[in-house]
């Protein structure tokens, strides 16, 4: 059982799911949304207040201006996309915290939440700051 409890914690270590991530930046949490997508995937939809970095363009470089104290959630597609997985081992290569988001944009919307872009659904559930 202790075996299976560490392999538990670990996994939750390193993911997030759709509510975990509406609820923290609902709670203006130190999370940004990282869209690990093609600039085209991210301009036609994408998840309220992301940021974009291709995996295959993040580098030093390209991520210099992020703040490394800030929790990174990366995603792409869905489960059928590991762009999320090759952009949170890069992400993490460079020193950032991140955890992978479950299912991607596509559960992201199935649980009936906005998306921003050219073909954004306005109407699902809104990040709202309080402050």
């Amino acid at each position: 059982m202790e075996e299976q409890i560490k392999f538990y914690e670990h996994k939750l270590a390193f993911e997030m799911d759709p509510s975990d991530l509406f609820d923290a930046l609902n709670n203006s949490e130190k999370v940004i949304a990282l869209d690990a997508r093609k600039s085209f995937g991210f301009d036609a939809e994408h998840i309220p207040n992301a940021i974009n970095i291709p995996h295959r363009e993040m580098s030093a470089e390209t991520t210099k201006h992020l703040d490394k104290e800030v929790l990174y959630v990366t995603y792409c597609d869905g489960i059928g996309c590991n762009a999320s997985t090759k952009g949170a081992l890069n992400m993490t290569k460079l020193g950032f915290k991140v955890k992978e988001l479950i299912g991607g944009i596509e559960w992201w919307k199935f649980d009936g939440y906005a998306t921003e872009g050219e073909k954004g659904n306005k109407g699902g559930l809104k990040i709202e700051c309080a402050c």
